[in-house]
This record gives C-alpha cells, structure tokens and sequence, in this order.
C-alpha cells in the first residue's frame, strides 16, 4: 500500500476532501488528446474558468522553476497536478514531468487525471513514477450510451468511432482502474452528466467504478459547448438526486470547482495561476510542443 492512503488524502489533498487549507498546482504539459469528447472545447486563454483551458503549454522541464515559484507565493500547495489541457496519458509529457516532480519536490502529492484510455497499457509507469492520486473521467459504462458522449477515440494509430470506439474505451478504463487500484493508488471517478444522456445512468456507473476499485466519485455538470451546446445544464435538483443514487456504492466529492488545466492555490479561496503562467504566456503557443 502507498504511503498516502485514501484517508490521508481526504486531509491533505482538495481534490479528495482537503480543500480548506490545501492548495494544488496545475502543471499544463499535456497538449494532445486521443479521444473526442462531444462537450470538450480545449482552447488558450487567460479569461475562461473550467478545465480544458490553459494560458500556456510547458514543456516538463519548465516545471521546475514554475513550481518553485508557486511555493513561494503558495506554500500551503501540497499537490502537484496534471490535468491537461489534453489528456495526460496520450503523450509522455505527464510522466515525463511526475519524474522532475519526484526528484526535485519529493514532498509534493502526484495526482494525475486521464480519460483512461491508455491507463492499463501505462500502468506500471504511472506506479513507477509515484501517483499518489488518479482521476479517470467515465461517462457511461454502456458503449450505446457512451458513443452519444464522445464521437471517436484514436488508438495505436487508428481511429474507431461510435459504439466501436465506446467499447474499447470503457473496457481499457475498467481494466486500468482496477490494476492501478491494487497497487494500491487512490482513484477518483468523474462523470460529466448530461441529464438527457446518461442521466439515468449515474447509478450503474457508481456501482461498476465502485466495483473496480474506485474510492470516491465526482459528478461534474455538463457546460453546454461543442456538439453538446444545445443541451441543457442539470438542475441543482437533478445534480444532488445523481449524486444521492450514486452513493449507495462510493463516497461522494462535493465540492469541485472546475479548475483551469493551469489552477495555482486553494481551490475556493485563492488563484495564483495569473501570476504564474500568464506573464509567460505567447501569443504563438499552440497545443504543440513542436
């Protein structure tokens, strides 16, 4: 069992329960994606507050001194993060950076999100690297529910969509939860809702996640953009009766914030992630590392 256990984490990092005095830093090193979320629009901005969003691209290197910057005017950051702004796992630049992270700020929690759909294959090298914390975002475990969520996923090269795509995707974010859940890493699960998709669905993912070795649930309201602009928000009704039918299997996180790709500080009480990254921001940047 890793040294920072589900409870520990509910202590020390805001992602898990320890947001009151726990602050994180976002480290935007992740430019691609290998998959095709219908509600994702991944841009470069300074203005817009959800994730997806990033003033800047880092190289992993960068982050030495970036970080070092950030204790400074945040010492009470106790997790380093990666979380975009594409996914951490269709690059090598997630692991890459964990590695820094590792040797040059061992003190600080390494907590990863991915969409999951190479986390089995990456498996040993995100325990090699010393996650402390993994979020996979599972929309549906139903591959027909699944494809009306995302359009495609591209894998070893080759491009699936629909219900071909949602199945490979669903089987390979099962499969990696559950082997990087007995190495004993904590797992969070989010789910976007969209009420008229898999608003009925909710349930079934809780107990399935639950049953691969998930330990805490995140249900995140969609924000109508994309293909999915012309659906609707859930209702605060509909977000807490999700949220009660997920919990007869899995702990409930309630207090996500929908941070940028590039959050610095304690999620609800400060943001330093202006002064950190945007000075540094060009104009030219693109989701290329090039």
């Amino acid at each position: 069992m890793l040294a920072n256990s589900y409870e520990e984490l509910q202590q020390s990092h805001p992602c898990f329960g320890g947001y009151k005095n726990s602050g994180r830093i976002h480290l935007p090193v992740s430019p691609g994606c290998n998959i095709g979320c219908r509600f994702c629009d991944r841009v470069i901005n300074t203005e817009e507050d959800r994730p997806g969003v990033t003033s800047i691209v880092l190289k992993p290197e960068e982050t030495i001194e970036v970080i070092r910057e950030a204790l400074e005017l945040c010492p009470d950051i106790k997790v380093a993060g990666i979380a975009g702004p594409g996914d951490t796992l269709a690059t090598d630049y997630a692991l890459e950076t964990f590695r820094i992270v590792k040797e040059n700020y061992p003190g600080l929690l390494k907590c990863m999100s991915t969409n999951g759909l190479m986390l089995y294959e990456k498996a040993d090298e995100v325990i090699e690297v010393g996650v402390d914390s993994l979020t996979v975002t599972v929309n549906a475990v139903d591959p027909e529910i699944e494809a009306k969520l995302n359009k495609f996923i591209v894998y070893h090269g080759k491009r699936y969509e629909g219900v071909e795509a949602a199945k490979i995707l669903i089987e390979n974010q099962l499969k990696g939860i559950r082997k990087v859940a007995e190495a004993g890493i904590t797992i969070k699960v989010n789910t976007v809702l969209v009420p008229e998709i898999n608003g009925h669905h909710i349930e079934e993912i809780a107990k399935t996640v639950a049953e691969s070795g998930a330990m805490i649930y995140n249900i995140i309201p969609l924000i109508p953009q994309h293909e999915l602009k012309d659906y609707k928000a859930p209702t605060c009704r509909e977000i807490d009766e999700a949220r009660t039918k997920a919990g007869k299997y899995i702990d409930i996180f309630r207090h996500c914030q929908h941070c940028r790709a590039d959050a610095v500080g304690i999620p609800g009480k400060s943001e330093f992630g202006g002064q950190i990254y945007f000075r540094r921001v060009n104009i030219k940047e693109t989701f290329s590392h090039g």
